[in-house]
């Protein structure tokens, strides 16, 4: 079996989210690659939370031309060509997101040519995966943030998170205080823990929107909250700073949703940085990476779970992987799936089950990415 196409299509979703008085518009970018074989296998990857328009170039116009011609079965073999062709010096950014995709396309074509779903030749090691619901957006007030906690832990999910920070350094020039920020990031947790009571786990996300101080500020006075985990607290995840952090809080550290290399982890893990590593399948390297990082953590006995969205994807690997934990249901990320697959388990009871369908279990819709190709690109503001 060779490779005969490898294409990649960049789309800019809309996506609306429900609020208790109206609904708020916004988009997300995704990027979908196929890779054709000459057996007629098409396998389907992706990556987001990036500009979808600078990795459809990367496969398209260099990728494409280094896979034809290869066999498919051989991820290790191919990852490692494209390591070299896109991050020989020690680069990561897009290009760990162009691997992700084409790997997760490989991994696809490989359960359809063996018969397998991809958690099954991951490993196998359960049959459904707990996740947790992103719901709380900086757009919510802290009312609109305290019913639709409610309403989420009414749907059956008992694992909540919120994000914090709202890009606090980002915007530090408009002029907003990052002391107010978090001072009433601080009075909308509060909201939420009053909101769904004690038994409900939460968890929150700076999306390394914050600088160390005003970090472990926030910490310090959410503490009684009873927080699963602090998401990302600062800035590039700051090795040093998660370590200073880490020391001076209860609550557990988890970063490394958008990393692309895995001795990124490996830096956190040797340091005691973080208590959860985060690698995401669609951005830090597909499965074969996401294995590997899965294994350091293994290792250090430090606990790997999945941040960054994407739960169809990232719920293979945890099923299939002994350490496997917790996947991301962020809803809209969700949302933009389910415009472009069909297919996609739901979950019940906050648990996803997997699919025994081979590969990833779902396929996108032609007609529907055709129709959604055609909408304009994001120009840098689809990450939402």
């Amino acid at each position: 079996m060779k490779i005969v196409r490898v294409s990649a299509t960049p789309l800019n979703l809309p996506v609306t989210v429900p609020m208790a008085n109206g609904t708020k518009s916004t988009s997300l970018s995704v990027c979908i690659v196929q890779i054709e074989t000459d057996t007629g296998l098409v396998g389907t990857g992706m990556t987001a939370i990036t500009e979808e328009e600078v990795i459809g170039s990367i496969v398209n116009d260099i990728a494409a031309h280094h896979l034809v011609g290869l066999d498919p079965m051989r991820h290790e073999q191919i990852w490692e060509r494209l390591y070299w062709l896109l991050t020989p010096r020690g680069q990561s950014g897009y290009a760990s997101h162009a691997i992700a995709a084409i790997d997760l396309a490989l991994w696809d074509i490989k359960g359809q040519a063996l018969g397998e779903p991809c958690w099954r030749l991951l490993g196998g090691a359960r049959a459904e995966v707990p996740v947790y619901a992103t719901f709380g957006f900086a757009f919510f007030d802290r009312d609109e943030l305290a019913a639709a906690a409610k309403d989420w832990v009414a749907r059956g999910f008992t694992r909540l998170k919120m994000t914090v920070g709202h890009h606090a350094l980002q915007r530090r020039d408009e002029p907003r205080p990052l002391d107010q920020v978090i001072a009433e990031d601080v009075q909308r947790i509060r909201a939420v823990r009053e909101a769904v009571g004690p038994d409900v786990q939460l968890y929150i996300d700076a999306n390394c929107s914050l600088d160390y101080f005003h970090a472990l500020w926030l910490a310090q006075r959410v503490e009684a909250c009873d927080i699963s985990f602090f998401e990302e607290p600062v800035s590039q995840n700051d090795i040093p700073n998660l370590v200073k952090l880490r020391g001076k809080t209860r609550i557990p550290l988890a970063a490394g949703q958008n990393e692309g290399l895995a001795s990124r982890f490996r830096d956190m893990l040797v340091a005691q940085a973080v208590d959860v590593v985060q690698p995401n399948a669609c951005i830090s390297g597909g499965f074969t990476q996401c294995g590997r990082i899965a294994g350091m953590a293994a290792a250090f006995n430090t606990r790997f779970a999945n941040g960054g969205a994407w739960p169809h994807h990232n719920m293979h690997l945890h099923a299939g992987l002994a350490n496997g934990s917790l996947v991301e249901y962020h809803s809209v990320a969700v949302q933009c799936c389910e415009l472009v697959f069909d297919d996609l388990p739901k979950p019940e009871r906050g648990v996803l089950r997997l699919p025994d369908t081979p590969g990833l279990g779902f396929q996108p819709n032609p007609e529907r990415l055709a129709e959604l190709a055609r909408r304009p690109g994001s120009r840098g503001a689809g990450k939402a």
